[in-house]
């Protein structure tokens, strides 16, 4: 009989550790889960950013080429563009 309260008593043991152990493993996973969004935050703010900083190159770009007074042709492309990119722009925003 005492071997088996000795089995008993050691199964008992493990599974208390088994469990202590799922605890923190479900802890650590949802660290985790918190930290991927937040990182999935961060980079979708930095993909903002560089959107933000590509279009201001691009006006940069328009106005150093008006500055520079290379010629009207090129200028009156350039903004045409620009005024097809605000227009899909503002069709996206519409849809």
């Amino acid at each position: 009989m005492k071997d088996v309260a000795t089995l008993v008593s050691g199964i008992d043991y493990k599974l208390r550790k088994l469990i202590e152990h799922r605890h923190l493993l479900r802890s650590e996973n949802e660290n985790l889960i918190n930290e991927i969004q937040g990182l999935k935050l961060a980079n979708l703010e930095q993909k903002q950013k560089i959107l933000q900083l590509e279009e201001k190159i691009k006006i940069l770009k328009l106005a150093k080429t008006l500055e520079k007074k290379e010629g009207t042709v090129e200028a009156k492309l350039k903004i045409n563009e620009l005024v097809r990119e605000i227009d899909k722009c503002i069709g996206l925003l519409n849809t």
